[in-house]
């Protein structure tokens, strides 16, 4: 795995922590009594990003060095999640026929 595949891996962890952090605590409008005119009741009264990117980026580390070790170390590779036999023997194996 390159530089950037780890980047780009760790952007989709940190995003798909970050949408299961979001509306974790959420105080809306509604349940505040606060409704400012224009906006619906479901609206955040506080949304506290800041602190929910903290969040999402103490759970998404340790969730992209393990994703990181286990693509590094080949315990799973692509050749594993061929469910169809879709991808050919690599150059240097032999072939089981």
């Amino acid at each position: 795995m390159g530089i950037t595949s780890a980047i780009v891996l760790f952007a989709v962890v940190w995003f798909m922590t970050f949408f299961i952090v979001l509306p974790l605590r959420l105080t809306t409008q509604g349940e505040d009594g606060t409704v400012v005119p224009g906006t619906h009741k479901s609206a955040p009264a506080d949304a506290q990003i800041g602190r929910k990117a903290r969040i999402t980026t103490y759970w998404a580390v340790p969730i992209w060095a393990v994703l990181a070790v286990v693509i590094l170390s080949g315990w799973i590779s692509v050749r594993d999640i061929d469910w169809f036999d879709r991808m050919s023997t690599p150059q240097g194996a032999a072939s089981t026929s």
